[in-house]
């Protein structure tokens, strides 16, 4: 399935490559040059192209300055032809204006400390300083392989992690360092992308002065248990109490099949004097994450789902003391999933929901007493960053790559502050985004997106595009991907229909609910539902329907090719389950299919009879299939399942097979054909 969180894949090559070390007072090297100028055939073309999507400049993480002053920032450019990326530092004042390069040679993670003197920064797998100008760039010494880091709120220690090697190999075991073989006893031996390395992500804690890194030490030494948890292994699963004393931080103490099992993650609270720690979370059994300490530090705000084993549960706010040493649901009655808990002070918490259809920000007020609506608008907010009384969220659309923004914590406005993609959105044109509601056929009210083609005109007919969504819980709001991308599909010629089906958060628990234990119900009963309604439309051609979709949306594309009775003529599925009995004995996180299929398949739940691959015998429609040979959660082998199916009925078929991609395609060059593929399977047999 579709994880929630996103992988920071840029940022975790930068921090996981190995560089010669170099001694203090290093000058920069020049910076490559990327081009993300639009050539003159591309202004010409007026719209979004595979070709300029690699264009797009990318914003990764931004933090405030203490004062609240100044939002230091990231931003990772790509070159399709090399597949080069480099990431650098920017600076901007957090009442907008124009923005300052701090770094030229590749900068990322920057983080303020000697009250906002100084920055902290990560260049080719080394730990930098600069002052906050910019000048005087620097590599401290004493560290070395970490992968994330942090500064303590006094700037006297660090924090940082680190994979240790516990696990012996087949080659050490038998003293035969040519062979490649592994030996497994225990479930969890890959997961998601990776296989397990024999290796744990550690937290580590040292003294720091700003040019060195002294007497470090593992604080889970000897554990067979990761922090943060994999496979985000997300730098928000730890954080410092105010007085640097303290470290909050999340862990899932379970292996093999219990791990493979269970959602039951936990805080652990670790005193650095006194070296104990005590799980803050205990009795809670199913996800625990992101503690967030307090200004004041007496207690720790943090996310927890209440049930071991489903990842969909409500993601409710809770708060420990840690004066009374319990932890109280502050959100309770709240029906909507938390998320990215910011402290305004130690009695207002602010946090992101999806709230339907889109994502907005909340406040609330420690005692319970209800949750206020801060933003609104047609857009996604978040992450949150709140320093001195200012609020910077990062602000997203269909129709616009993340920026930084200010919020008006009075009044909820939104301004936003950086223009990193300016140069493409004045070259090309974007295709008008509306919302809708239908009601379905139990007579529920449907919210669904639809996105026009530019230049759109209501009087000529257009072939349609049904976007199934994955997950299948999680939001379906104002997001921008760079492959899934509903303003390049509109730019095609099509419509794109995209419903909020059942599943969905944002739309309160008993709607996401719903659909475990009913994948081929009504959520299918939905799609049909906003595909029909759609087809009515004078300027839909109801003759040139496509379905597309990917992991769960790839499912429901199976789904529907075995039962839509003639309303699509073109399908496209990515990385979607076929044959959920040969799934659930190929997948990893068998919590999932513990309770969204209702448990194994010898158990003889109902879930399996909406096994796609059980209606492959009414299959006449023509279908992609896309997959990655590194996808573990939806193992490749569903896709040649499925594509064989096709085959055998003589459906007209193409099988898109990446040897190096996993439930995603990340490089540039993979994702340009993915694109190109797509497309020109659809002009095919829609066009």
């Amino acid at each position: 399935m579709m994880k929630r969180y996103l992988l920071p894949g840029f940022l975790l090559v930068l921090l996981l490559s190995a560089s010669c070390r170099q001694k203090a007072e290093v000058k920069e090297e020049p910076s490559p040059q990327f081009n993300n100028q639009l050539t003159v055939e591309e202004k010409a073309g007026g719209v979004m192209t595979p070709e300029i999507m690699w264009k797009f400049r990318r914003l990764g993480t931004f933090t405030l300055a203490p004062d609240g002053s100044v939002v230091l920032y990231t931003v990772t450019d790509i070159d399709l032809q090399s597949e080069a990326r480099q990431t650098n530092i920017f600076k901007l004042p957090a009442a907008g204006g124009e923005p300052v390069q701090l770094t030229n040679g590749g900068g990322s993670s920057p983080q303020w400390f000697s009250n906002g003197k100084s920055i902290a920064f990560v260049r080719k797998g080394n730990l930098w300083t600069m002052k906050a100008d910019g000048s005087e760039q620097k590599m401290v010494t004493g560290i070395s392989d970490f992968e994330i880091f942090s500064i303590s709120p006094k700037d006297d220690k660090i924090y940082f992690t680190r994979r240790v090697k516990l696990d012996q190999t087949a080659n050490e075991k038998h003293n035969l360092p040519k062979a490649h073989v592994r030996i497994i006893d225990n479930l969890m031996y890959r997961h998601w992308n990776y296989w397990n390395d024999f290796s744990y992500s550690h937290i580590f804690v040292a003294s720091f002065n700003g040019n060195n890194v002294s007497d470090e030490k593992d604080i889970m030494k000897g554990q067979r248990f990761e922090a943060p948890t994999a496979p985000n292994f997300d730098e928000g699963e730890i954080g410092w109490s105010p007085d640097g004393e303290s470290i909050a931080y999340t862990s899932k103490r379970l292996n093999g099949m219990e791990d493979a099992k269970s959602t039951n993650s936990d805080i652990f609270l670790y005193n650095l004097s006194s070296a104990t720690e005590i799980n803050i979370t205990e009795g809670n059994k199913g996800f625990d994450k992101y503690p967030v300490f307090s200004p004041d530090g007496s207690k720790i705000a943090y996310q927890s789902m209440e049930r071991d084993g489903y990842e969909g549960d409500l993601d409710r706010l809770m708060i420990y003391d840690l004066k009374e040493g319990n932890s109280t649901w502050i959100s309770k009655g709240w029906d909507f999933d938390v998320e990215n808990i910011t402290w305004a002070n130690s009695q207002t918490i602010y946090f992101t929901c999806a709230y339907l259809g889109t994502g907005q920000i909340f406040k609330t007020n420690i005692s319970g007493k209800g949750v206020d609506i801060v933003t609104k608008g047609i857009h996604d907010m978040g992450p949150l960053n709140l320093k001195s009384g200012v609020l910077v969220s990062g602000v997203v659309s269909m129709s616009m790559a993340p920026e930084i923004s200010v919020v008006d914590m009075a009044g909820g406005e939104v301004k936003q502050i950086t223009f990193i993609n300016k140069s493409v959105y004045e070259s090309i044109k974007m295709g008008k985004v509306e919302e809708r509601y239908i009601k379905t056929k139990d007579k529920k009210d449907l919210q669904m997106w639809i996105i026009y083609p530019p230049d759109f005109d209501p009087a000529k007919k257009y072939p349609a595009l049904l976007y199934c969504k994955g997950g299948p819980q999680g939001p379906l709001g104002q997001s921008w991907s760079y492959r899934w991308n509903y303003q390049m599909m509109a730019a095609k010629g099509y419509i794109v229909i995209a419903p909020n089906r059942r599943g969905n958060s944002g739309f309160g628990q008993e709607w996401k609910e719903q659909i475990s234990g009913d994948y081929g119900g009504l959520n299918i009963q939905d799609y049909l539902d906003a595909t029909d309604a759609m087809a009515k439309e004078p300027f839909v051609d109801a003759a040139r329907l496509g379905a597309v979709g990917a992991s769960y949306g790839g499912y429901s594309v199976f789904y529907l090719a075995g039962m839509h009775a003639g309303r699509f003529k073109a399908f496209i599925s990515h990385c979607g389950m076929f044959n959920l009995t040969s799934w659930y004995g190929s997948t990893e996180e068998l919590w999932f299919p513990d309770k969204d299929l209702g448990g194994p398949y010898w158990r003889g739940a109902k879930s399996y009879t909406y096994s796609p691959h059980l209606m492959a015998d009414n299959w006449d429609t023509p279908i992609l299939i896309i997959t990655g040979a590194n996808d573990f959660r939806i193992p490749y082998t569903q896709s040649m399942e499925a594509f064989q199916a096709a085959q055998l009925h003589g459906v007209p078929s193409r099988l898109l097979f990446f040897e190096d991609e996993y439930h995603f395609v990340t490089k540039p060059q993979n994702a340009v054909i993915w694109q190109r593929e797509f497309f020109e399977f659809l002009e095919t047999y829609l066009k």
